[in-house]
C-alpha cells in the first residue's frame, strides 16, 4: 500500500454516497465514487484504535464447482489497510469465498478518507476502482458460449467493453456476434421446434430462414414460428434481438448503446438457457416414456426380446 498527501482529485459523480459493499460488488472499474461507509475502527499493534478500510462482506458469483452461484465473500486478512485522513491510499484488497474457501477476488483501489469520527471509527470519502481480478462482472454461462460458438472471442470483447462502460463498443461487438451466428442460433431453434412442436409449416419457415443470407429478412420469416417454450415473457426472442440490433449507433449516445448492448446480452443468455432446458426436458421425457412402456410389457415379451425363455 502507498499513500499520497493531497486534497486535489478528479471530480466525483454528483450522486448519493454509495455503500462500500455495493461499490465493490456492482461498480465497474475506472469510476470515482463517493462512499458512505469507507472506514471502521481497528485495534493496532501500537495499542490504539485507528481508522481502517471497512472491508464489509460482499456477494459475488463464485465459479467453483461447489458453488457456481452467488456467495458471500469475506476479506481474506485479519487486519484491514489503515487509512489516514486526507491522504490517497493505493491498496489491494483480497476477498475469499466463504463457502468453498478457495475462489478469491482482488480489487485495486485508490481510497481518500474525507470525514472521520474517532469515537466510532466511521468515516466517508471517495473510492476509485482501478480494476479487479478476476475481471468485473459475472462469468459468461457455458450454454451461451456454446450457442455463439466460433464468435466466442468477439462476444468476450463485447463483454469487456460492457464492463468498462464502453456502450458503443459493446453494442457493435454483440451485433456482430448475433448477425454472424444467425444460422447457428436458428439451427438450435429448429431442433427444439422439431422436438416440441412438429408443425411442418413452422419447420419449413425456420429452414428457409437458416438459408436466408439477409439477417433482417431471416428474422421476419421466423417471427411466428418460434415455439412457445422459447418465448420470453410471451415475446419472440429473435424479434427482441432484431429490434435492438436495428437501432443504429451513429446518432445514439454511449449510454443508449450500453442499454441496448446489455439487453442483447441478457436476451441471448435467456434464449440459450431456454434452448438448453427445452432439449433437456424433451430428452428426459423420452427416457421416462421408454421406462414406462418397457414396464408395461408382458414378461414373455420381455424375455423374447432378451433372447431368454419365459418362465
Amino acid at each position: 500500500m502507498s499513500t499520497e498527501k493531497t486534497k486535489e482529485s478528479a471530480p466525483v459523480q454528483q450522486e448519493a454516497p454509495t455503500p462500500l459493499s455495493e461499490f465493490l460488488e456492482s461498480r465497474s472499474p475506472n469510476q470515482l465514487v463517493a462512499v458512505s461507509d469507507l472506514s471502521k475502527k481497528q485495534w493496532t499493534n501500537t495499542g490504539e484504535y485507528k481508522a481502517a478500510l471497512a472491508v464489509p462482506d460482499i456477494q459475488l458469483h463464485c465459479v467453483h464447482d461447489r458453488c457456481n452461484g452467488v456467495r458471500f465473500f469475506r476479506y481474506k486478512s485479519d487486519n484491514a489497510p489503515l487509512l489516514t485522513k486526507e491522504y490517497w491510499h493505493y491498496i489491494y484488497v483480497t476477498y475469499r469465498c466463504s463457502n468453498c474457501q478457495e475462489e478469491e477476488k482482488t480489487f485495486s483501489l485508490a481510497v481518500f478518507l474525507e470525514e472521520y469520527t474517532p469515537a466510532s471509527g466511521k468515516g466517508a470519502g471517495r473510492c476509485y476502482k482501478f480494476g479487479e481480478l478476476p475481471t468485473f462482472g459475472p462469468p459468461v454461462a457455458a450454454r451461451l458460449i456454446s450457442l455463439i460458438g466460433p464468435d466466442r472471442e468477439t462476444f468476450l470483447k463485447g463483454r469487456r467493453c460492457e464492463n468498462q462502460g464502453l456502450g458503443i463498443g459493446a453494442f457493435i461487438y454483440y451485433r456482430r456476434v448475433v448477425e454472424n451466428q444467425k444460422k447457428r442460433i436458428l439451427s438450435e431453434v429448429l431442433k427444439v421446434l422439431e422436438k416440441v412442436d412438429g408443425s411442418p409449416d413452422k419447420i419449413e419457415k425456420v429452414k428457409k430462414a437458416i438459408d436466408e443470407t439477409q439477417f433482417k429478412k431471416a428474422l421476419e420469416m421466423v417471427k411466428d414460428a418460434i415455439p412457445q417454450v422459447l418465448l420470453i415473457n410471451g415475446h419472440n426472442p429473435m424479434t427482441l434481438l432484431h429490434g435492438a440490433l436495428s437501432d443504429g449507433v451513429h446518432d445514439r449516445s454511449d449510454e443508449h448503446c450500453m442499454e441496448l448492448a446489455t439487453s442483447i446480452r441478457v436476451v441471448l443468455g435467456e434464449l440459450s438457457d431456454r434452448l438448453s432446458q427445452a432439449l433437456k426436458d424433451e430428452a428426459e421425457l423420452q427416457k421416462a416414456l421408454s421406462h414406462l412402456i418397457n414396464a408395461k410389457q408382458p414378461a414373455a415379451t420381455k424375455a423374447k426380446e432378451n433372447g431368454l425363455k419365459a418362465e
